[in-house]
């Protein structure tokens, strides 16, 4: 009978996992922390870019992001046909029904991803233009009669709680009378009451119309879209008239008409018009939203989709909204970040590569001789490379996968595929980066013996080309960055300068490297001791003198130092704009900076624990300006006075970098007491006021006196007025002195104590602190997001530099051990051999830290003309908020630090493993038959 074949040997794959089962796990482990963080990446800027476009539209006011659909209500004399009225009585267009069917179509007709919040939209009718209140008993502080808008809104009794009376209910337009609703607010600024009869006058020029005031009621959700987007329905306001040259003040307020009122509205003055106002949503959008939601509203308000509209509420429909304005901030803040985001994924994506490679590498060089072994007795390196594709893949595939999985599960509301991309990339590389280093050494017959010598090394010219080639591409892309700017996120290459200045520079690095091996070697060879010679010397035939390990830790240095200098230019922004904003530390004013401050107030506050100076400053705005023969027409024509005090303001221009000046420059001229306008005063002009009044003595006059000024000196800010153009002079020679401005110095003001002595003084006056100020900078998801990015980037850059070092260390440490077990046999002592392995690595630490500082200081200042930090320093747009400009700068802490970390990090190992080393016997080391 034939016999069962029986396997001579057991599965490759699992012989190998039993017998290095750490080893497996440590890999299997490396890669589903690497699986994470590349699948976390992508999903994490997809949650802050998701967050970041809901977090716009939430925050936008209401009247902003609304959807605002109207169409003239026609009066009956002008209808058509298809226009006349109903049966039911009701003027065309107005009948609350059809309103509401019109609405549920328009609602139906929005294009994705629009959506409408049914609580906050509402529809109705309204006048659109005022109505004057004929009343004699209404309040008319200048003689001016209140004016009314008259509206219908829907669903007014979800919206409101009844304070006194009840909610309107009837409309008569034939008997020209109506009832009507007014918010609390209303009633207690036009004095009004249940009862009251208001009447306003109709277009046919007889008798008014009369709204009689049913109920007083109190809004639900006073901060909803269906109150702020037109917020008089809420609050009346106190509007200014001017009559010739008085400003006259009078009230304006609304009055809620029940549903049936629209046709009472075509009787007013007000020519009333039909409206819908759709309150969008944006929980459901996400960032891959923003192209089609900007498509939506375009063919909304101008497209497609407004002729659809139009043939719901006739041909003279209009659609406006402000929705489009909030999506492009947001697309320009998201176009912004993500390039600079892209720099700290692609330097903390080389580093995780590299590191990856490294492990293939120093698994090849571990199993060199058994690879040897196989290929001498005739395995092909297809087999080889496949059994070895099978060993890393029943590791690498699974920890990928639960890398994923973790990373999914992590940020749940992302998309799914480029996080796969990012995982599988990086299972491929764990796969496939251990056959392909073993299949290149083995590609051909290993000779016996040979040793790797830096020193004796001369590179190829394949190599060559290829580092030119390298280098070509980074400078490259240094010159794009710095001509183009980080404007174009889809600019891959751009984003990838600073990686590709740090593999130029590793490769430049190593081929320098042994000159200075060469130069030390030398002396070295003449000292009394061993252990120095011998250590230079095998400094340079390590492999820790690799490329790879050089360019994972110049890598890892460079996106640490670019990462620092980010966050420390976001910070450095911020504390500007802050600084702009207050003058100060802190800035005490009245209304308008016109009220003068109170008496004794700068000695109150010059005693408040931690002011350290105090600067008073009088402000008058709207000082008109001399007209000279030679200034254009376009040439300013009113500007800010400030009167100071020179010593206190100079100290406090020098401390803050707004205007810097010598007190001496405003020395006083006195006053009499009059307006003395022969009197020169010298002056500090912003440039447009130098400008425009020139080298020679000119006219002022200003409420603070008249008198004659000199430019002195031109500079571009002031503490006072940082963002704004001035006349600065000295506050003693002003006739009529009053400060209106109190600005505080201290690196500690404690806001609650400066608030209480402002308000001993004066409730009128508020106090803005510099630190207060800089905490509204940070509201953004897309801003916190990214720097949360960066704080990663550089903590992993961190973890793989280690990792990059601990297996440098270990591809050697056989080797090392062996020459310590030998060397012990000559007479080395431990101490000695210590000595040997610590200072074998000192070179390699030095050139990575060294060399990573350089890479990293250069690569700033290549990258920072092209790098501008406004939109992740600051909410607004430039030039909409404090700073037009945030450039990148070099920060001294985030490069020498990472460069320390690496030397102590190299010496800690080096010292670790040479102590395992020496209380370890050398009988294992030098036992018979060892291959090493």
């Amino acid at each position: 009978m034939p016999r069962t074949p029986v396997r001579a040997v057991a599965p490759w794959v699992r012989t190998r996992l039993r017998v290095a089962p750490g080893t497996a796990w440590a890999f299997a482990l490396l890669v589903l922390v690497t699986a994470f963080l590349a699948a976390a990446l992508p999903r994490t800027v997809d949650a802050y870019e998701s967050e970041g476009l809901r977090h716009g539209m939430a925050e936008a006011a209401p009247r902003t992001t609304v959807l605002e659909i109207a169409t003239p209500l026609l009066r009956t004399d002008g209808l058509t046909d298809e226009q006349a009225p109903g049966t039911d009585g009701q003027a065309p267009g107005t009948d609350p029904d059809d309103l509401a069917r019109q609405r549920a179509q328009l609602e139906r007709l929005l294009p994705a991803p629009l959506r409408v919040d049914p609580e906050e939209s509402v529809h109705g009718v309204r006048t659109t233009k005022w109505v004057a209140g004929l009343d004699p008993w209404l309040p008319q502080p200048y003689g001016v009669p209140p004016e009314f808008v008259l509206a219908t809104p829907s669903a007014l009794d979800e919206h409101t709680t009844v304070r006194s009376g009840r909610l309107p209910a009837t409309a008569d337009a034939a008997a020209l009378t109506s009832e009507a609703a007014v918010t609390a607010e209303t009633a207690k600024a036009l004095r009004l009451k249940v009862g009251s009869v208001i009447h306003v006058p109709n277009r046919y020029g007889s008798a008014p119309l009369a709204v009689t005031v049913t109920g007083i009621v109190e809004p639900v959700r006073p901060q909803g879209a269906y109150w702020s987007v037109e917020s008089l329905l809420r609050t009346p306001a106190y509007a200014m008239k001017r009559g010739g040259i008085e400003a006259k003040y009078f009230w304006q307020a609304a009055l809620l008409l029940p549903p049936e009122g629209g046709a009472l509205l075509q009787e007013s003055l007000g020519e009333p018009e039909l409206y819908w106002r759709l309150a969008p949503v944006g929980d459901h959008l996400t960032a891959q939203d923003e192209p089609r939601l900007s498509q939506a509203v375009a063919s909304l308000t101008g497209g497609p989709d407004l002729a659809k509209a139009r043939e719901v509420i006739g041909s003279s429909g209009s659609v406006t909204t402000g929705l489009d304005e909030v999506v492009a901030a947001y697309s320009g803040m998201r176009t912004a970040i993500a390039p600079v985001v892209a720099v700290a994924a692609f330097g903390i994506g080389a580093v995780a590569a590299v590191v990856l490679a490294m492990t293939g590498g120093l698994f090849a060089a571990r199993r060199a001789a058994e690879l040897a072994l196989l290929r001498s007795r005739g395995g092909s390196l297809a087999g080889i490379g496949v059994r070895l594709l099978g060993e890393t893949a029943v590791l690498a595939l699974p920890a990928a996968g639960l890398g994923l999985l973790l990373a999914t599960l992590a940020f749940p509301h992302a998309r799914l595929g480029p996080a796969l991309v990012a995982a599988g990339a990086v299972a491929l590389l764990a796969v496939l980066a251990l056959p392909l280093r073993a299949l290149f050494l083995h590609r051909g017959p290993l000779a016996h013996g040979g040793r790797e010598d830096l020193i004796a090394a001369r590179p190829s010219r394949r190599r060559t080309v290829a580092e030119l080639t390298v280098l070509a591409l980074a400078v490259g892309a240094v010159v794009a960055l710095r001509r183009r700017g980080t404007e174009d996120s889809g600019d891959h290459l751009v984003s990838a300068a600073p990686v590709l200045v740090a593999l130029i520079a590793a490769l430049v690095l190593v081929r320098l490297y042994p000159l200075p091996l060469r130069w030390a070697t030398r002396p070295a060879r003449r000292l009394r001791g061993a252990v120095g010679f011998l250590s230079l010397a095998r400094a340079g035939r390590s492999s820790v003198t690799g490329a790879l390990p050089l360019l994972a830790l110049l890598v890892a240095l460079t996106t640490a130092a670019f990462g620092g200098s980010v966050l420390a230019g976001v910070a450095d922004a911020r504390d500007r704009a802050a600084l702009l904003e207050t003058g100060a530390d802190a800035r005490v004013t009245g209304d308008a900076d016109a009220a003068p401050l109170p008496d004794g107030l700068a000695k109150a506050v010059r005693g408040t624990a931690g002011v350290q100076d105090v600067a008073t400053v009088q402000v008058e705005y709207g000082v008109a300006l001399p007209t000279t023969g030679t200034a254009p027409a376009t040439a300013l024509r009113t500007t800010p006075l400030v009167g100071v005090e020179p010593e206190s303001y100079a100290r406090l221009a020098a401390r803050t970098g707004f205007g810097p000046f010598p007190a001496e420059l405003l020395r006083s001229t006195g006053t009499d007491g009059n307006d003395d306008a022969w009197r020169v005063l010298p002056a500090i002009a912003s440039p447009a006021v130098a400008e425009r009044l020139g080298t020679e003595p000119r006219n002022i006059t200003a409420a603070a006196g008249s008198f004659t000024v000199r430019i002195v000196g031109v500079r571009s800010a002031t503490p006072a007025l940082p963002e704004q153009d001035f006349l600065l002079v000295n506050a003693a020679d002003l006739t009529h002195r009053a400060d209106t401005v109190l600005l505080a110095s201290g690196p500690s003001v404690e806001g609650d104590a400066l608030r209480a002595v402002v308000a001993a003084k004066s409730r009128d006056f508020a106090v803005v602190l510099r630190t207060e100020q800089r905490a509204t900078y940070v509201d953004s998801p897309m801003q916190a997001g990214a720097e949360r990015i960066y704080l990663a980037a550089i903590g992993a850059g961190a973890g793989f530099a280690v990792l990059a070092v601990l297996l440098s260390l270990l591809q050697s440490a056989p080797e090392r051990a062996l020459l310590l077990a030998r060397l012990r046999t000559m007479g080395l002592t431990r101490r000695q051999g210590r000595r040997l392995l610590g200072l074998e690595a000192l070179p390699q630490a030095l050139l990575a830290a060294v060399g990573g500082m350089l890479v990293g200081w250069a690569t700033i200042l290549l990258l920072a003309p092209g790098v501008d930090l406004v939109r992740l320093s600051l909410a607004a747009a430039p030039g909409l908020g404090a700073l037009d400009t945030a450039p990148l700068r070099v920060d001294v802490w985030s490069l020498a630090l990472p460069a320390v970390g690496v030397v102590a990090l190299t010496g800690l190992a080096a010292a670790l493993q040479a102590w395992w080393s020496t209380r370890r016997g050398s009988i294992r080391e030098l036992r018979a038959g060892d291959a090493r």
